[in-house]
């Protein structure tokens, strides 16, 4: 059992506190530094620090809801949309830096939170651990849709990454619906919606 849980702790300790790498070119590889101004600067670097702490989430949702999985096709399908997550969390760390900030203070709570969430998620059997899944993936799509309406149109950096992001958590949303996602009750994606509110209110700037 011990030796099963080593790679969940090596999970978290990269994720919180050692750089992550990204096995793809970076979206925004190539392209110039637009002009900003210290205000557009400061919104562009909360806006790309609640991107991170997005991702610093979905990375324990995945491994909790991974813990708990009972189909070994899910787990494998969870385990290769965290690898892809964490190639996100790389693009979004780096932006944060060179925006001139840091990323979230409060990513070990962020992250104790949501890994709880996705033990709770994968209890509950596969097609509601799917449509957890699935649900938070539109969430997490609709906020990137927002936040490209938001992004300074001249930091073509940030956006060209919050694009790509985009895309891949809609592939990640259609394969938990295509594995057999159950649909989430209404009141469930409310308080999802809530919780997520708060998150960003808070991480936009600490």
């Amino acid at each position: 059992m011990a030796e099963k849980l080593i790679p969940h702790f090596d999970t978290v300790l990269r994720t919180l506190f050692a750089p992550a790498v990204s096995s793809r070119p970076y979206p925004d590889a190539g392209l110039e530094e637009g002009a900003l101004s210290d205000t557009e600067k400061q919104h562009a670097l909360g806006l790309m620090r609640v991107n991170h702490v997005g991702e610093v989430c979905a990375q324990a949702l995945y491994q909790g809801q991974a813990l708990t999985a009972r189909d070994k096709t899910n787990r494998e399908a969870l385990q290769h949309a965290a690898d892809e997550e964490v190639e996100h969390l790389a693009w979004t760390e780096k932006r944060v830096k060179e925006l001139g900030g840091r990323t979230s203070l409060l990513n070990p709570l962020w992250y104790a939170g949501s890994l709880a969430i996705g033990v709770g998620a994968g209890l509950l059997g596969d097609k509601w651990n799917l449509g957890f899944l699935e649900e938070t993936e539109k969430q997490v799509t609709a906020h990137l849709e927002a936040h490209l309406q938001g992004l300074p149109a001249q930091d073509v950096k940030s956006r060209a990454i919050v694009a790509q992001m985009r895309l891949d958590e809609m592939q990640h949303a259609e394969m938990a619906h295509d594995f057999g996602a159950a649909p989430l009750p209404l009141p469930v994606k409310e308080m999802m919606k809530l919780s997520s509110k708060v998150m960003t209110a808070i991480s936009y700037r600490i």
